[in-house]
């Protein structure tokens, strides 16, 4: 290939370049740990929106590690910018979200996912946005909130043998106790997530594998030991328990408790680097990456993740790694946009993106299945002496074997967190691979898939199919440069899956109608991003509208405390809106209502940043016959207010008009003000929402460009 060729000239003069190596791969002496599978999140997720972007020069991407420091301290230290990652997916259009699901779960496609995690919605914000309790407060039940459900079946559908995984976030506000934790009364929180457990069985068909505590907060010991006794005692002793989705600290519990350490299947962290605790690996439990990767940068991303999904067994032993997020199918403006395996943000258009982070993924699922064992260190797994890193695994039945080899230089593989220490990869190296005892019987040819995670400069290669590999003598030789992804396999499925034709890009078109009246009750709308409160479809003398449902704050996630400011956050359509018209029809109800309801027009901002938000909210009290209008959701910075003559018994019409720096109001039509926009706040979302929580009502929302 010319472009290979090309890189080695470039690197004849380089001080650090070949390498020729031998590498045994031998199972006559056992075999390491067995693999747990691949998996991917759908919900929840990471830190700020802080991205390292490639600057190019002379073939170097020169990004700075103090800065990934920087990040690094901002996720132990700082804020969280923290929708719900599948959010938008729901709502496109057939061919494509049939397509989009095919390139996640269908095995020997794209993906070919193992393990499927979700989030247990909470009724709170977890990064992206909120995802609906199915258990609003203690007297309600309900099993046809949110899409999880769908999708959950949907992964299904293409692979029964996927594995699911839930995990909340945060919890609803009942569950709250004086401390703004869960563990008030553990026997009703392990209550609420069986019940969770059992509604997926008995109302969706879905058997739930995995089941974790509450991300990234504080575990308690005693609710884990509640939790598996609960689910023993409903029928669910096959549902494992995954603790605790933080750092490796419960292991030192686990090695104290044998009560807890029979209650844990696995021990659970995020982002470890690769490395894991000397303590968790003395428990013999097995050790998942259960949330990983999280890189939006287009160009490190995909070394990142081909480094870390080898070397988290190599460095750390995890034989399990939970990719966060699965698709980033949320609007652009939110925090972390771009960060899944796949981005699929536009149903209006039908247009998403297969980036290369899925075939990077491919090259590990469809050449491997859980069951299969890792061979030893030293024996089929470890590091190339030229850098870089390989692993061996073998198929139960010992008739197939994978070998998968990356050499990710440091400047092209540095993940968000935690920070990178500097390492050389050699330009070139020659590694052969001794194929011992029952392995060098299988066969005298190996099938090979080849990508190439490159700079700009350099044509990237994905999940490319190549001639098959001789074994000579029991032998395999490959040259190998950097920055590469192999794989060498007795598997002969491997597939690339591609379609005729992905829709182009397309701005929201405006104008927008909504009544709501297509929806079913319960459901959540398509394409309006919760931020805080949960908004569902419900229905009153005939007629359908959205309900803010959430009757008090929930409990957040630890790092996320958004909710507790007491006010619910709906954003809706193209963060580059301008010049727009926007009305809403609004009512708040007499039994368990909020105070007010607003329209907003510009924000800029969601997630956990919400509260930093400018944008220019229209805050209406109808029982108080008043307004507020100010420019963040916490009516500080007021740009006016004052008295409303006229305010319906039931719905009113709230109307916003902005063009240039004018901005205008009304009220059931009637002009109700008119103010000079700040300078700063030139462009947002739509926005709907209510201060404090408690019911709030909307209706035939209309939206249209002002030229």
């Amino acid at each position: 290939m010319v472009y290979r060729i090309i890189l080695l000239l470039s690197i004849l003069s380089c001080g650090y370049c070949t390498q020729d190596s031998n590498y045994i791969v031998d199972s006559s002496g056992g075999y390491g740990r067995t693999f747990d599978g691949i998996g991917a999140i759908s919900g929840g997720g990471a830190l700020a929106d802080i991205v390292c972007y490639p600057q190019i020069r002379t073939g170097q991407r020169n990004c700075l590690v103090s800065l990934r420091i920087a990040i690094y301290l901002l996720f132990v230290y700082g804020l969280y910018l923290l929708q719900a990652t599948s959010k938008l997916l729901m709502n496109y259009p057939d061919p494509e979200r049939s397509d989009i699901l095919d390139f996640l779960f269908m095995p020997n496609y794209g993906a070919s996912l193992h393990i499927f995690k979700v989030e247990i919605g909470g009724d709170m914000q977890s990064t992206e946005g909120t995802e609906a309790s199915h258990m609003h407060n203690s007297w309600d039940l309900n099993f046809d909130r949110g899409y999880e459900w769908w999708l959950m079946k949907e992964a299904k559908k293409r692979n029964p043998d996927i594995k699911l995984y839930g995990l909340p976030w945060g919890f609803p506000g009942f569950l709250r106790d004086a401390e703004g934790t869960p563990w008030g009364n553990i026997q009703h929180t392990a209550d609420y997530i069986v019940t969770w457990v059992k509604g997926a069985k008995e109302h969706h068909k879905l058997n739930i594998d995995f089941i974790g505590i509450w991300n990234e907060s504080p575990y308690n010991i005693s609710y884990i030991k509640t939790l598996r006794k609960t689910l023993n005692d409903a029928g669910f002793s096959k549902t494992k328990i995954i603790a605790a989705d933080g750092k490796w600290d419960i292991a030192d519990d686990i090695a104290r408790d044998q009560q807890l350490a029979d209650a844990v299947h696995a021990i659970g962290t995020h982002y470890p680097g690769t490395f894991s605790d000397t303590q968790a690996v003395s428990t013999n439990k097995p050790l998942w990456a259960s949330e990983d990767w999280g890189c939006t940068d287009p160009i490190v991303g995909p070394g990142c993740l081909a480094r870390t999904l080898n070397q988290n067994y190599v460095n750390g032993y995890m034989t399990s790694t939970i990719i966060w997020n699965i698709i980033s199918s949320y609007y652009y403006g939110l925090p972390w946009y771009g960060s899944g395996l796949m981005t699929a943000s536009e149903p209006w258009s039908g247009h998403y993106i297969v980036a290369p982070n899925i075939w990077v993924t491919a090259h590990t699922t469809q050449f491997t299945q859980i069951g299969w064992k890792y061979l030893k260190h030293g024996s089929g797994v470890g590091k190339l002496n030229g850098g870089g890193s390989y692993v061996v695994l073998v198929s139960p039945d010992e008739k197939d074997f994978t070998i998968i080899i990356e050499t990710m230089s440091h400047d092209n593989s540095i993940c968000v967190r935690p920070p990178l220490p500097p390492y050389n990869v050699a330009g070139s190296q020659t590694a052969m691979f001794d194929l011992k005892g029952s392995l060098a019987k299988i066969t005298q040819k190996l099938n090979v898939w080849y990508s190439r995670i490159g700079y700009d400069e350099l044509i990237p290669v994905s999940f490319q199919k190549q001639d098959q590999i001789q074994i000579n003598n029991g032998t395999i030789k490959l040259n190998i440069l950097i920055n590469e992804l192999w794989t060498l396999t007795t598997v002969s499925t491997g597939y690339k899956g591609s379609v005729p034709f992905i829709p182009e890009p397309q701005p929201f078109s405006l104008p927008y109608k909504e009544d709501f009246e297509s929806y079913n009750i319960s459901q959540e709308p398509f394409d309006f991003s919760q931020q805080v409160g949960s908004f569902e479809v419900d229905v009153m003398d005939g007629n359908k509208f959205m309900k803010q449902a959430v009757l008090e704050p929930p409990v957040h996630w630890f790092y996320c405390q958004i909710d507790k400011e007491n006010t619910t956050l709906n954003v809706f359509g193209d963060y580059n809106w301008k010049d727009i018209h926007a009305e809403v029809n609004v009512m708040i109800p007499t039994v368990n209502g909020s105070k007010s309801v607003y329209l907003a027009v510009r924000a800029t901002t969601a997630g956990c940043r919400a509260l930093l938000s400018s944008g220019l909210f229209f805050f209406f009290y109808p029982t108080e016959h008043r307004f507020v209008l100010s420019t963040d959701l916490l009516q500080k910075n007021v740009l006016t207010q004052g008295n409303i003559a006229y305010v319906k018994d039931s719905w009113n019409n709230l109307s916003l008009t902005v063009k240039g720096n004018q901005l205008s109001g009304y009220v059931n039509s009637d002009f109700i003000f008119n103010v000079t926009v700040p300078v700063a706040i030139t462009n947002g979302w739509v926005a709907f929402g209510s201060y404090p929580f408690g019911l709030a009502y909307f209706d035939d929302v209309f939206i249209y460009t002002v030229d």
